[in-house]
């Protein structure tokens, strides 16, 4: 099998650290950091990891005295579960450990809020819109929207079920694009089928998109601007960004078309010892300058 040779990705990387994997079977790539280690542990949303990495990696470099953050960037439901059951099972791991900061969509962190695990929750960062990526090489020529309804071109979009949140905003963003080209679409998964051939992930789209695309399984995914940015630096030669709308322009235009996604921020009961100091540390300047080199902004 055709296996992308994901990057470490931690606050905390110590090269002294034994590294042991055997992918596809035996490996694990959204739970990062020592939990034994850690005084402060994040809970997030994975499609912004990225970010989050450098961003907890520039405190950890601040405040070595934290030990090590434990972080995890799993898709919604993964760490609410955890949170609230306070324990996950991974493979024959398990896992018993409690977040200081939760970090997701605001309906997330309302729910969360309502059964009393955070006390407030504010705007955290914003998403930049949407895009297409392929292989290196274009090689179904695929150059907007209007050529995913051509039969042989398989895309790849992430599962209704186990992550909503970006499936709606997915499918809405094909919706509106698809408007100005007369095609009738709705957001449902039954139309989407009907109309194009997809190939739905199973429940870590920002992993399966890239990899089904590498293994030759699909021929583009529609996903996050930020997203498709990082496959393209951290994978180089493998992949070539497309815009729905077949513009060219280094971000996707942010217009009525496009659907975004907000992330927002909570701290976990007390936040612990660290909570606070990092909450304060990822509302500044210097978190906004990284996550936009990411591709993502502050909530305007």
């Amino acid at each position: 099998m055709t296996i992308l040779p994901w990057p470490v990705e931690s606050a905390c990387q110590r090269d002294s650290d034994f590294a042991w994997s055997q992918p596809p079977t035996n490996v694990c790539l959204d739970f990062h950091g020592d939990p034994a280690r850690a005084r402060l542990v994040v809970f997030s949303d994975g499609n912004h990891h990225m970010a989050l990495a450098d961003a907890l990696g520039e405190f950890y470099r601040h405040n070595p005295d934290v030990g090590d953050i434990f972080y995890a960037t799993t898709p919604p439901s993964v760490v609410v579960n955890l949170l609230q059951r306070g324990g996950l099972r991974l493979g024959n791991l398990s896992l018993s450990i409690k977040p200081h900061l939760f970090i997701s969509p605001p309906n997330i962190l309302d729910s969360l809020q309502a059964d009393g695990y955070v006390n407030s929750h504010q705007a955290f960062m914003q998403s930049r819109g949407n895009v297409l990526l392929v292989r290196a090489g274009n090689p179904k020529q695929i150059h907007s929207i209007a050529d995913l309804r051509r039969a042989e071109v398989r895309l790849f979009i992430s599962n209704p079920i186990t992550e909503t949140a970006s499936y709606q905003v997915y499918a809405q963003t094909l919706v509106q694009f698809a408007a100005t080209l007369a095609w009738v679409l709705t957001p449902t998964l039954v139309d989407l089928q009907q109309q194009m051939n997809l190939v739905i992930g199973e429940r870590i789209h920002h992993r399966e998109a890239p990899q089904a695309l590498y293994a030759g399984h699909a021929d583009a995914a529609i996903l996050y601007y930020h997203l498709a940015l990082r496959y393209t630096r951290i994978f180089p030669g493998e992949f070539t960004l497309i815009q729905l709308g077949g513009e060219i322009t280094a971000a996707p235009k942010v217009d009525q078309r496009q659907v975004v996604s907000t992330y927002h921020l909570g701290m976990v009961g007390d936040g612990g010892s660290w909570g606070l100091r990092l909450q304060e540390f990822l509302l500044s300047a210097t978190v906004s300058t990284i996550y936009a080199q990411h591709g993502l902004t502050r909530p305007t």
